[in-house]
């Protein structure tokens, strides 16, 4: 077969591109080859390339962020407060903490702040929220019935919480929602001026008293606490939060026995 044939018979086959010597990378000639691969380096699998290695040397180094700013604006706006109404509408004005728009509400305070005896929570529930008064749940019907029984009802003490405002699905407070809210609370105890605490829950004692002690070794103690802006300590009694002893009915004989305690502590002074 001479060569014209052979190109013919090639032609009726569907060959159209002739093939050279040698193969041709068609990638360098579009100009699509990829980048030669890097030397072994220190970073990474792969050394940095030049202009990446100066990009990361030329980064500013880190710029200080002010520690806890919400923290020391909740201090000064709760430090210029010098009434309980200048602190409630302090608060219902105050947008640093996340809870306040979440809630329904502020729960401020009930009950009586002259009384001299203040009992202190952990947080509102959803009756709470809804109603904006501290106890007003389960939890807070079975503390009434609970005070009662050593004569005492709420023209007689003054309540609150550590959290004024609803945490979604009665979650836990965070602990930075906590240091949002103690200053408040801090500012509310140092304007009714009580003559004693009571510190119901491991989250409120440990909070006022600054101690990381679980609540069962803390509870039924009389405990001395400095609040900023009195002249002096108080006493503070921990006890067990009305919501646990709901869920651990074993728990209430040591409930008693703290509600004698300060039973006992309040018939001392008026003798």
């Amino acid at each position: 077969m001479d060569d014209f044939a052979a190109l013919r018979l090639q032609l009726e086959w569907g060959a159209d591109e002739a093939l050279e010597e040698f193969p041709v990378d068609r990638m360098v000639t579009r100009g699509l080859a990829p980048a030669p691969p890097q030397p072994i380096g220190i970073q990474g699998n792969r050394e940095t390339p030049p202009v990446a290695r100066s990009i990361v040397r030329a980064a500013p180094p880190p710029q200080p962020v002010p520690i806890a700013a919400p923290q020391a604006r909740a201090q000064d706006i709760a430090a210029a407060a010098q009434t309980l109404d200048e602190l409630r509408a302090a608060m219902q004005a105050f947008d640093g903490c996340p809870l306040s728009t979440t809630a329904t509400q502020l729960v401020f305070a009930d009950g009586n702040p002259e009384s001299g005896l203040m009992f202190v929570g952990e947080a509102p529930g959803a009756e709470e929220d809804r109603m904006g008064k501290p106890f007003v749940g389960a939890s807070g019907m079975f503390l009434d019935r609970m005070l009662a029984s050593i004569g005492l009802d709420r023209t007689q003490f003054l309540i609150t919480n550590l959290i004024p405002w609803r945490p979604p699905g009665n979650r836990n407070p965070t602990d930075s929602e906590v240091l949002l809210c103690l200053p408040f609370l801090l500012r509310h105890i140092a304007l009714v001026r009580p003559k004693r605490l009571v510190l119901m829950g491991g989250l409120a004692a440990q909070s006022v008293l600054a101690s990381k002690t679980g609540i069962t070794r803390l509870r039924g103690k009389w405990v001395e606490v400095n609040i900023p802006g009195l002249d002096g300590p108080i006493p503070a009694l921990p006890m067990l939060h009305p919501a646990y002893l709901l869920r651990n009915h074993g728990a209430k004989r040591d409930a008693w026995r703290d509600m004698l305690t300060l039973r006992r502590h309040l018939d001392s002074e008026i003798q």
